[in-house]
């Protein structure tokens, strides 16, 4: 069993930054697919960003709605999935939820099915 903790949401300009951080219980978080999702009041839970596991390289994949302007990055020292966001607009303003899924294959990463454990949220609001 895996319990993600999701912090760093909070409310920011257009343009701005904000880093979102995850902390995983368990000691096999290298191991994990782990990345994000998020879900606005218009649609429905999205794909945003998710970093392979060891097995995986741990090579990072994007939605292309955030290519350029999100990045993220894991450290499994401290069990921890970061997603950095910069550029923020308004139509980012969304619940982002972390993930972290075992087995996750290549052609399934941007399913949310594909992903046995979520965080309660963070809520991201991009607001002038």
């Amino acid at each position: 069993q895996v319990q993600l903790v999701e912090s760093g949401g909070g409310l920011v300009q257009p343009g701005g930054s904000l880093r979102l951080s995850c902390v995983a219980s368990g000691s096999t978080f290298s191991r994990y697919t782990v990345g994000w999702f998020r879900q606005s009041l218009r649609e429905e839970r999205s794909f945003v960003a998710t970093i392979r596991g060891s097995g995986g390289g741990g090579r990072p994949y994007y939605a292309d709605s955030v290519k350029g302007r999100f990045t993220i990055s894991r450290d499994n020292a401290k069990n921890t999935v970061y997603l950095q966001m910069n550029s923020l607009q308004p139509e980012d303003t969304a619940v982002y939820y972390c993930v972290a899924g075992s087995g996750v294959i290549l052609s399934n990463i941007r399913n949310r099915a594909a992903y046995d454990y979520w965080g309660q949220g963070t809520q991201v609001t991009v607001s002038s």
